[in-house]
Parts: structure tokens; C-alpha cells; sequence
């Protein structure tokens, strides 16, 4: 494990964030407090195959993910104008956030002192803050049906 805060287990606080998204925008965890279950796709580095393939494949599923009462979010630790020019390039319709100075990503326990990337690694937070379920064995290629399958799974409500 890496760091000291990389012992985060369901039933935690999930650490707050606000991080420029690709859209422009700023996008904090507590925006969502007490209103969804926010999903973030951590993932090492963007224009790299697996990395393509996941990110594609949660534009692709969007529909699916996009019934569930849940802000969803692919996030790395490349710079802001690269993300946005990676979501460009995808065509995706959610923000890829980014965290070029690994705070965020250190208190996630995705990054350690010394690996530059993070960890794919998928984190489920309820709408109280806390975690619900972290996997640490993302499949790019499936990534949106399984992210749609543990938040049915978890009892994440569709949206009305």
C-alpha cells in the first residue's frame, strides 16, 4: 500500500477534492454531499491504451451510467490542458478531473512517494460522504457496465 491514508476501506470518509474538470468547470465532493453517490475512475495516464480504453468505454456506456442518481468522474494527475484535450479526443460527455500536483491522488492512496501515476483503481462514495466500494481490478474494456452493475449493486438509486 502507499502512504499513510492508503488504508481507505468502505464505511470511510472519502477525502474532499475540487479539481478542474475537462468541461471547465470545478468539480468538489462536497458539491455532492447529501444530493448523489459520486464515482471516481482514477486511472494512470491519458493517450495510453488502457487508459483510452477505459475512459472510451465509460463514454460509450454514458446511457447506462447516466440512470443512476450518481455524478460520475474519470481522474488523473495529468495536467488540466491534457485531460481536456484527452476528453476532446474521446468525445466524452463527463468531466475527466485532474490533479497534476498528486494531493488528491495521495490522500486516495492512488499514488505513492515515488510512482508518478495513479493506480487504477475505481472508488464508489455515497451521497453521506463515505465509501461504498473501492475496486482495485478496473477492466478498461468494461469498465461502464461494471461501474453500472456496483452501483445497482450498492443500492444507488436510479434518477426520476
Amino acid at each position: 500500500m502507499f502512504g499513510s491514508t492508503a488504508g481507505l476501506k468502505p464505511g470511510d470518509e472519502a477525502p474532499d477534492f475540487s479539481l478542474p474538470g475537462s468541461d471547465g468547470k470545478t468539480h468538489a465532493l462536497s458539491d455532492f454531499r447529501g444530493r448523489r453517490a459520486v464515482v471516481l475512475a482514477w486511472f494512470p495516464k491519458a493517450f495510453t491504451p488502457g487508459c483510452t480504453t477505459e475512459c472510451k468505454a465509460l463514454a460509450a456506456g454514458g446511457d447506462k451510467l447516466k440512470r443512476f442518481d450518481a455524478a460520475y468522474f474519470a481522474v488523473s494527475v495529468d495536467k488540466p490542458e491534457k485531460n481536456a484535450k484527452f476528453a476532446a479526443s474521446l468525445g466524452a460527455d463527463y468531466p475527466i478531473l485532474s490533479d497534476p500536483g498528486g494531493a488528491v491522488a495521495r490522500s486516495y492512496g492512488v499514488v505513492g512517494p515515488v510512482q508518478k501515476w495513479a493506480s487504477r483503481w475505481t472508488f464508489y462514495i455515497g451521497s453521506d460522504g463515505k465509501i461504498l466500494f473501492i475496486d482495485k481490478n478496473v477492466k478498461p474494456s468494461t469498465h461502464a457496465d461494471d461501474v453500472a452493475a456496483k452501483l445497482a449493486e450498492l443500492g444507488v438509486p436510479e434518477r426520476k
